[in-house]
C-alpha cells in the first residue's frame, strides 16, 4: 500500500514538472568568469588556461589544468541552477566551458526572468533557429594542374588537415569517403574527437578519412522538434546536405558520378586527402537550434579541428541582441578563431536583394555563391518547326522520329481524378496507360513543385511506368525567385522554364488537338521530339554571381544600419554542384534514394573555401586564420573567363533574370583563385585583440555587452571600425576626408611594392607612401585617404592595388558612401 502512495506522489511531481516545462523554452545563458580559452588565472586552486591570441598554439584540452578548470565551470553552472530552482522544474541541456562560459537550459519564461536577475549572470537569451544555406569545380578552379602538385599531388592534397563540419551529419559508406582504394590514413595526433557508434549497425562512423563523428540534438529534443525515426539519433545524415558539403571540401578524388545508367563525370573534393570531422547539429525538417550548434562548435574546437565549415546561418538576424556581431553564435566563433581555427560560413540565399547577408562578423570568412562555366541545356522540337529551349539531364527521344503529345488532363481515367492535381503527373494510377504509352506526356509545373510536394523525379517515374516515350513539364507561371535546376532523369524529358515558350507549346497543342462539344479530345495530332541534355555546354561568361546569393551592404545592428565592414568576403562556385548524397536524404525531392545530387546554394560555396583553406594550411601550417583569409581575398579575381568585369544575376523589371555589373557587395573581394592564394606575397593579419578593438570602436555598441560576450574590457580602440586590418575598406558614412590605415606583412622574399588606387569619381582616393620595400617577414603600414567630391546618395566602389617587383599583385576593394555632414 505504502509503495502505491509513493508512486502516486512521484507521478504528481512528474506531472507538475511537465506542466512547468510545458510552456518552457530553451535559453542560452552566459556567466561572469572566463571560459577556458581566455582564463588567465585568479580563481583559487586553478591555474591559467588561456591561449595567447598571437600564437598559433591551440588549447591543450588533455592537460590536467584545462580539465579541472572546465569541470569547475560546469559545477558552478549546476550549483547556480540548483540554488535557484527545484529539481525537475528545469533541464540543463549543455554546459559551455571552452569558448564561452555559460549553459543552455530548458525552463519557463518566469524562471528565465529570475535567472536574469541572479548574481553573476550576464545574459539570458532565448534560443533561436538556424537553417542550411542550401563536380567539375576542381578543374574550373585549376586545382589539378595548379595547386595539387605543390602539395604532392591529389593523393596528398590536404594531408593531415582536419575540417570540421557543423551540418546534418554524414553518410559514412559513400565512395567519396571510402578508404579501401587509398593509401592507409595514419592517426592525426593533434585531433582528439570521438566516433559515436551507430545504434543500428553497432559500428562506429569513422574510417581514417572520417576521424570524428558526433551529434548534438539535446535542444531539438527539449523543444519537441526531434523525430528519431527520420532524424537519426546518431551522426548519420538523414538529409543529404552534410554529406554533400563534406564531399565538396574533402571528398575522395575521381569518384564516378552515376545516375540512371549515365555518368556525369567524376567528383572530387577541393582537398581530397583532408580528414573529415562531423558535428551533426542540423536536422531534416526544422533545421537546428543555436544551443545545439554552439555545443557542436565548442566540441569541434576542443577536439582540435583546423578549419570549421558552417553551411548554416540564422533564419533572420536574431532580435535579442542589439548588434549583429555579438550573440552566442558569433561570440563562440570569435573564440574559435582565437584558438587558431579558420571559420568559413555561407553568406545566405536571400539574394539578389541588398542587405540579405546572414554572416556579419570580421573574424568569419563569408562566402557568396557563383555560377561556374557549365550550363545544361535541352530543347523540344514541335511539329510546326518551332524549337523550345528547356533543361533536364536526359537522353533524347529516338532520332529522326516524332512522337504524339498527350496532356495529362486529357488522359485521365475518370473525371474524379481531377482532385489529385493530375497535371502534376505525380500519380500514374489516375492516368490512362493505353493513351500515354509510346507518346510524350505533357505535364504542368505547379506550386507543388516549388514547395517540394511534387518532384521532377516523380514525373519521370510516372511517365516511365505508363510506357511514355518521354515527358514535358511546362512552367506556365513562375513566382519571382523560383530557381530551376536541371534534374537527371532516366528517360527523355524536358522542363520548359520560360513562360512564353510554355505558352507557345500549349497554343500549338490546342490548335492541333480537335475536341467534341464536351471538350473531350477526338484525336491527338500534336507531335514533337526531345533533344539530348546530358552534356554540359561550357561558357566563357563565368563566373557570375548567382541570383540567390545574399548581397551586402553588411549590417551592424537589427535596425539594418550599414556596417563599416565589407561582406561577403569572397565568391566561390555554388550553383549546380555535383557531390555525394545520402541515399536516405530527403532534403531535395529529386534526389531521394540517390548517391549523388547536383544542388545550388551558398551552402555549396562555403566548403569550396574550406577545402582550399586546407590546402593553404598544409603549405603554411603556422598561418593565422586571418592570414589564410587575407591570402584568399587579395589574390581573388574580379574578371571572368572572357576577361570582362564580373557580372551578377539580378531581376530586371518583369521578374526575368538579367545580368548587371557586379560590385563588392555581390562578390566581396572577388572570385577565389586557389593557385594565387598559395603565394599571396603580402598578408593583412589581424588577431583577437584587433577584433576586440573593432567591436569597441563600432558606434552604438555597448562596452558592457562586449565584456559580456568576450570577458574583455574595452581598453583598446582603433579610432574607427574601418581601421580594422582587413583586406577591404568600407566606410558607410564618409564626411569630408577620412584616412584609414592598413598593415601588410611580407610572406615571400624581399620585394618592392608600388601602391596605386582608383575610385568612382564621387570620391577622391589617395594612398601613402607611393611605394615600399619589405624584407621577408617584415611589416609596413600604409594609409588610404578618402574625400567626398560629390554626394550621390549611393555607394562608390574602387580598389587599392599593391604591385610587387617579383610579380605579386595584392588587391583590396574599397566601398564608401559620401555625406554632407
Amino acid at each position: 500500500m505504502r509503495n502505491r502512495e509513493l508512486n502516486g506522489s512521484s507521478v504528481i511531481l512528474i506531472l507538475l514538472a511537465v506542466l512547468i516545462l510545458g510552456k518552457a523554452e530553451i535559453y542560452i545563458v552566459t556567466l561572469e568568469g572566463e571560459p577556458v580559452i581566455s582564463y588567465r588565472g585568479g580563481v583559487s586552486g586553478f591555474e591559467a588556461t588561456a591561449v595567447d591570441s598571437d600564437s598559433d598554439e591551440k588549447i591543450d584540452v588533455t592537460s590536467e589544468l584545462v580539465i579541472s578548470y572546465a569541470h569547475h565551470l560546469e559545477k558552478r553552472h549546476d550549483m547556480l541552477l540548483d540554488m535557484l530552482f527545484d529539481q525537475g522544474t528545469y533541464k540543463k541541456i549543455y554546459s559551455y566551458r571552452h569558448l564561452i562560459n555559460g549553459f543552455a537550459v530548458h525552463l519557463s519564461p518566469e524562471q528565465a526572468e529570475i535567472l536574469g536577475r541572479a548574481p553573476g549572470v550576464k545574459s539570458v537569451e532565448r534560443d533561436w533557429k538556424v537553417r542550411k544555406l542550401t563536380t567539375h569545380t576542381p578543374q574550373f578552379l585549376g586545382l589539378p594542374t595548379g595547386v595539387w602538385p605543390t602539395g604532392g599531388g591529389f593523393d596528398r592534397a590536404g594531408e593531415d588537415i582536419v575540417i570540421g563540419f557543423v551540418d546534418s551529419g554524414i553518410y559514412p559508406h559513400h565512395p567519396s569517403f571510402a578508404t579501401h582504394h587509398s593509401d592507409p590514413y595514419g592517426p592525426v595526433p593533434k585531433y582528439r574527437g570521438k566516433c559515436e557508434i551507430d545504434p543500428n549497425t553497432k559500428r562506429d562512423f569513422c574510417n581514417g578519412k572520417i576521424v570524428g563523428a558526433q551529434h548534438f540534438a539535446e535542444a531539438a529534443k527539449a523543444a519537441g522538434a526531434f523525430n528519431p525515426d527520420i532524424d537519426f539519433d546518431s551522426p548519420l545524415d538523414g538529409d543529404g546536405h552534410g554529406s554533400h558539403t563534406a564531399a565538396i571540401a574533402a571528398g575522395n578524388n575521381g569518384i564516378p558520378v552515376r545516375m540512371h545508367g549515365f555518368e556525369f563525370g567524376r567528383a572530387s573534393g577541393m582537398a581530397p586527402r583532408a580528414r573529415i570531422a562531423v558535428y551533426k547539429a542540423l536536422y531534416r525538417i526544422f533545421g537546428g537550434f543555436v544551443a545545439d550548434v554552439v555545443a557542436a562548435i565548442d566540441q569541434a574546437v576542443h577536439d582540435g579541428v583546423d578549419i570549421l565549415n558552417l553551411s548554416v546561418g540564422p533564419n533572420s538576424p536574431p532580435a535579442a541582441t542589439k548588434t549583429t556581431y555579438l550573440n552566442p553564435f558569433d561570440a563562440t566563433l570569435l573564440s574559435a578563431v582565437k584558438a587558431g581555427v579558420f571559420v568559413v560560413q555561407a553568406a545566405g540565399n536571400g539574394g539578389p536583394f541588398a542587405k540579405t547577408l546572414l554572416s556579419y562578423s570580421p573574424w568569419i570568412a563569408t562566402v557568396a555563391a557563383a555560377v561556374d562555366d557549365r550550363r545544361y541545356k535541352n530543347h523540344l522540337t514541335l511539329g510546326n518547326g518551332k524549337i523550345l529551349a528547356g533543361i533536364c539531364l536526359s537522353p533524347a527521344t529516338h532520332a529522326n522520329r516524332t512522337f504524339t503529345l498527350v496532356a495529362a488532363n486529357d488522359v485521365l481515367l475518370d473525371s474524379s481524378a481531377a482532385k489529385y492535381s493530375p497535371s502534376d503527373c505525380q500519380r500514374p494510377e489516375v492516368l490512362n496507360k493505353n493513351l500515354v504509352q509510346g507518346n510524350i506526356l505533357l505535364c504542368g509545373y505547379s506550386f507543388n513543385f516549388v514547395v517540394g510536394t511534387a518532384s521532377i523525379k516523380r514525373v519521370s517515374e510516372t511517365a516511365k511506368s505508363l510506357g511514355a516515350a518521354g515527358f514535358v513539364l511546362a512552367v506556365e507561371n513562375a513566382s519571382p525567385g523560383t530557381k530551376f535546376d536541371p534534374v537527371p532523369v532516366g528517360i527523355p524529358g524536358i522542363l520548359v522554364t520560360d513562360v512564353s515558350k510554355s505558352t507557345e507549346l500549349i497554343d500549338y497543342y490546342n490548335v492541333s488537338t480537335p475536341r467534341d462539344w464536351t471538350g473531350r479530345v477526338k484525336s491527338f495530332k500534336a507531335v514533337g521530339s526531345i533533344g539530348e541534355g546530358l552534356r554540359p555546354i561550357l561558357h566563357k561568361s563565368a563566373p557570375q554571381v548567382a541570383l540567390f546569393s545574399a548581397r551586402g551592404p553588411n549590417i551592424k545592428d537589427y535596425s539594418f544600419q550599414d556596417a563599416d565592414l565589407l561582406k561577403p568576403d569572397i565568391l566561390a562556385p555554388g550553383s549546380l554542384i555535383w557531390a555525394a548524397w545520402a541515399p536516405n536524404g530527403t532534403d531535395e525531392p529529386n534526389y531521394v534514394g540517390e548517391g549523388f545530387a547536383m544542388i545550388s546554394g551558398t551552402s555549396m560555396a562555403a566548403p569550396h573555401i574550406a577545402g582550399i583553406a586546407a590546402l593553404m594550411k598544409q603549405k603554411n601550417p603556422h598561418w593565422s586564420p586571418s592570414a589564410i583569409k587575407s591570402a584568399l581575398m587579395t589574390t581573388s579575381t574580379t574578371i571572368d573567363r572572357a576577361e570582362r568585369p564580373l557580372q551578377a544575376q539580378q531581376y530586371s523589371g518583369s521578374e526575368t533574370m538579367s545580368l548587371v555589373p557586379a560590385t563588392p557587395f555581390d562578390y566581396g573581394s572577388g572570385h577565389v583563385n586557389p593557385r594565387a592564394a598559395l603565394d599571396p606575397g603580402l598578408i593583412f593579419d589581424a588577431g583577437y585583440e584587433d577584433y576586440l578593438g573593432f567591436l569597441c570602436t563600432t558606434p552604438g555598441v555597448d562596452a558592457h555587452e562586449i565584456s559580456n560576450y568576450t570577458n574583455s574590457p574595452c581598453n583598446y580602440t582603433l579610432g574607427h571600425p574601418s581601421n580594422l586590418n582587413t583586406p577591404s575598406i568600407a566606410i558607410s558614412h564618409l564626411v569630408g576626408t577620412q584616412t584609414v590605415t592598413r598593415t601588410v606583412t611580407n610572406v615571400a622574399e624581399e620585394e618592392t611594392y608600388v601602391i596605386t588606387a582608383r575610385m568612382a569619381p564621387a570620391i577622391a582616393i589617395e594612398t601613402n607612401p607611393p611605394a615600399m620595400t619589405l624584407r621577408p617577414g617584415a611589416s609596413r603600414k600604409f594609409s588610404v585617404a578618402l574625400t567626398v567630391r560629390s554626394v550621390t546618395g549611393t555607394y562608390s566602389f574602387g580598389e587599392v592595388l599593391l604591385k610587387g617587383s617579383r610579380g605579386h599583385k595584392v588587391r583590396i576593394p574599397v566601398v564608401a558612401m559620401g555625406y554632407d555632414r
